[in-house]
């Protein structure tokens, strides 16, 4: 039964989502903010909501910054929203916007007011939804989601772990291809040149015009002309998805 009923509301649009919280005593109203492009995501990159609970914001903050190296824009609420904006409505339009969700399950979680409204608003959208696991297992729904330890681990290496899940799963995955390709036409350096090609090579799933994009960026892009070993890489890659 549950199986079906997720499999229901995995399609369903957003006003028939927040008329069934309504119905169930969640009252998501819909505002102007909606509608607006947030200012709180970085450009060209994935976006994921970080729930959290408030005393556990720092550790959330150092997992936001480790997630922008691999093309990832965290929302962290206790941070991010500015002291004269309606909080509510910027956390509403955060899950209404975000590609993931990411849960700290740390002791007490489960008994936050508005964890499991984020975790079920995500879900209701069908967005992947991972859990980190502290001093609280995953539980309901999210059980049956893929789960990763936090006990003893440093943002850094949690970070590494969720981007190698996003640029995997099928719902992320197309998003994660072009957001690691732009990040490697933008290439500043000859070190990140290089350890984004690695990427690329990495890519189960690509768009027809990729291998035009990166012959072009080699053709523009002087990091990535000058960085040792990239051009020879760039063209075998060039050659393997020209191939029909």
């Amino acid at each position: 039964m549950e199986a079906y009923v997720h499999k229901m509301v995995e399609s369903a649009p957003d006003q028939s989502l927040l008329e069934l919280a309504k119905h169930l005593g969640y009252d998501f109203e819909v505002s102007a903010s909606s509608h607006v492009e947030p200012t709180f995501w970085q450009t060209d990159m994935l976006r994921v909501f970080i729930s959290h609970l408030a005393v556990h914001k720092k550790w959330a903050a150092g997992l936001q910054q480790a997630l922008l190296q691999y093309g990832i824009s965290g929302f962290v609420a206790h941070k991010d929203i500015e002291p004269t904006v309606e909080w509510l409505n910027e956390i509403e339009l955060a899950l209404r916007t975000c590609d993931g969700l990411v849960a700290l399950l740390h002791e007490h979680f489960h008994e936050s007011k508005w964890t499991d409204q984020e975790i079920g608003f995500a879900m209701g959208r069908g967005v992947p939804v991972y859990s980190v696991s502290f001093d609280q297992s995953p539980y309901g729904f999210i059980g049956r989601f893929q789960a990763f330890s936090g006990v003893e681990r440093e943002p850094s290496t949690l970070a590494r772990a969720l981007f190698d899940a996003y640029r995997k799963n099928k719902q992320t995955q197309d998003r994660m291809n072009e957001v690691l390709l732009r990040r490697f036409e933008q290439s500043r350096t000859f070190a990140e040149a290089k350890e984004r090609i690695g990427y690329l090579e990495d890519l189960t799933i690509r768009n027809p015009s990729f291998a035009k994009r990166i012959a072009k960026a080699l053709e523009s892009n002087s990091q990535i002309d000058g960085s040792f070993g990239v051009p020879i890489r760039v063209a075998k890659l060039v050659k393997k998805w020209s191939v029909k």
